[in-house]
């Protein structure tokens, strides 16, 4: 589990991008986190990976502090930042020098993603180009099979087909001991893959819920369909407009994550409250 307590951070003192941050992430979850940019995503996932030092406050994975970096935590932790560098060598070459440093790598796995990545394994590294680099290091990280997996906007760079193929081989990656953050201003990406949202705003988490709580709390529809019902959100869209209402009954939809989100940094303490207070079975 990764713990943040009380983190405030800043590049300078002055101006601080977090402040009395918490966080709690836990195994068996794939976590999305949004957030605008400049918001802190990409600084808040060095926090995690030890790669940052908070001015105050603690960040501990498995109750070691990340700035630690132990070799036991870090053989339980993979790190794709957003721009990443890749040496010449092959892929065969990488993992001779690399997959010691995790000890439940697992090389079948590591060629089938890449096959499924559509990889080439035989090719240098740094002769690839953007989206294939990327997809070598997603490939990699997930046949390490570390309990953490962040991923600091991984679908950069990659094309539609590559990014169903992304989504379909993390899903299948995922197990009950496993935590995958992944940050991303490419909601869309995501929709079908997260099942946790952690949005960061304004110098602190606001959301961090699962989607199937969200969709008991909130309802995402057409306006056409809102007669009646209090609106908390409204946005047009090419689909018309679409709205987010307070779910009172027994109706379900499926979280519309983009919506949310700019509900969220429009500043709606309405949509804010009703995701942070507890919920309760409804009697029907």
């Amino acid at each position: 589990m990764i713990r943040i307590n009380s983190l405030s951070f800043g590049y300078s003192r002055k101006s601080l991008l977090f402040e009395n941050l918490n966080l709690t992430l836990a195994e068996g979850h794939i976590y999305g986190l949004l957030g605008k940019n400049g918001a802190g995503k990409s600084t808040l996932l060095k926090n995690m990976v030890g790669l940052a030092f908070p001015h105050s406050g603690t960040c501990q994975v498995d109750s070691h502090s990340a700035v630690d970096r132990l070799p036991s935590v870090l053989e339980e932790l993979y790190f794709i930042p957003e721009e990443i560098y890749v040496p010449t060598l092959t892929a065969d070459q990488f993992l001779r020098y690399t997959a010691g440093f995790y000890p439940k790598f697992n090389q079948t796995q590591f060629y089938h993603y890449l096959q499924e990545l559509d990889v080439p394994r035989e090719a240098i590294l740094d002769k690839l180009s953007f989206g294939q680099q990327k997809k070598f290091m997603v490939a990699f990280g997930l046949a390490s099979n570390t309990r953490y997996l962040i991923m600091d906007e991984p679908t950069n760079g990659l094309d539609i087909p590559s990014k169903v193929q992304f989504r379909k081989i993390m899903a299948s990656a995922l197990t009950e001991d496993r935590c995958m953050i992944i940050s991303t201003h490419q909601v869309r990406d995501l929709d079908s893959l997260i099942d946790t949202v952690v949005i960061l705003h304004n110098r602190e988490i606001v959301v961090n819920q699962e989607l199937d709580k969200i969709s008991e709390q909130l309802l995402f529809t057409h306006a056409a369909n809102s007669s009646g019902s209090e609106v908390l959100y409204a946005e047009d869209s090419v689909r018309g407009k679409q709205v987010i209402l307070p779910n009172t009954g027994t109706h379900y939809s499926k979280v519309d994550m983009e919506l949310l989100f700019n509900a969220i940094i429009s500043g709606n303490q309405q949509i804010i409250k009703l995701l942070n207070q507890p919920v309760y079975e409804k009697s029907f």
